[in-house]
């Protein structure tokens, strides 16, 4: 893959270059790049806003497509920045620290762009929810991953609410009981990750991956995101009643209606730019 390019004016705005870069891979596919890489990228409270900053920018631009999440250094995300919270025991500090960190996690899954996690090294506590809160994920084959506060008698309990939703309970359950670290290939099988490759064809796939999202209609691709988190926490009746409705407006879209046109003329369709 080529070398990711600056994004243009206004785009750029999007990043903390001190903690957090932002650049484009591809038109269209704009990576945000964790820049902590001597604290293996831990999510500090300077890091968290700029997440958040970002990613309010990127959701709100039309011509981003797809969002990658990649760290600097040796790992992907340790998690919490434990010296930050050792320096502050407060119950209110530990409560807006948190809150906070929701709101990032919660900003991915809500955004109309899917959202891509690129692994590579570790990814714990913290940093292994950002991973199952990324709508995708793609990682190295030696890449780690682990809940494991509960070493440090700290119950991973907001990664737990992003990891149960991933992993099957008992699963889930026994990463957050013991802390131990799982590999790619068990990530993999669990639900975590969707790929494993090797380092040196990450990139690659993350790009292949992107691409492929990118050539489908953004209109599909939002409806079909939105839909998909809501009707997860619903009974199956209101689930199916909210997935007819969106696919009814969706089949009133122009390239809804171009493609099955296309279809029936045997063509591939021109879609919108």
């Amino acid at each position: 893959m080529s070398e990711a390019q600056p994004l243009r004016q206004g785009a750029a705005d999007a990043g903390d270059p001190a903690v957090l870069a932002c650049t484009e891979d591809a038109p269209g596919v704009v990576r945000l790049t964790l820049q902590r890489p001597d604290a293996f990228n831990a999510l500090s409270e300077r890091l968290l806003d700029a997440l958040a900053d970002a990613l309010a920018r990127l959701s709100a631009d039309p011509a981003v497509r797809v969002v990658v999440i990649a760290g600097a250094g040796r790992a992907f995300c340790a998690g919490h920045d434990l010296r930050e919270m050792r320096a502050n025991p407060s119950h209110d500090y530990y409560r807006r620290l948190f809150d906070r960190c929701s709101r990032v996690m919660l900003a991915i899954q809500r955004m109309p762009q899917p959202v891509i996690a690129r692994v590579h090294g570790i990814a714990t506590a913290a940093g292994c929810q950002l991973v199952a809160m990324c709508d995708l994920a793609v990682a190295a084959d030696d890449a780690r991953f682990a809940v494991s506060g509960v070493n440090l008698g700290l119950f991973c309990s907001t990664p737990g609410v992003a990891l149960s939703r991933n992993l099957g309970r008992k699963q889930a359950m026994e990463m957050l009981l013991t802390g131990d670290m799982i590999d790619a290939s068990q990530a993999q099988a669990r639900g975590l990750i969707n790929r494993a490759v090797p380092v040196e064809r990450l990139d690659e796939e993350v790009a292949a991956l992107a691409a492929s999202i990118c050539a489908k209609p953004p209109a599909a691709v939002a409806a079909g995101k939105g839909l998909f988190y809501r009707q997860l926490e619903m009974g199956i009746e209101a689930a199916y009643q909210l997935a007819g409705q969106t696919m009814a407006c969706n089949m009133m879209d122009a390239d809804a209606l171009e493609g099955v046109q296309a279809f029936i003329d045997k063509r591939p369709p021109g879609w919108r730019k």
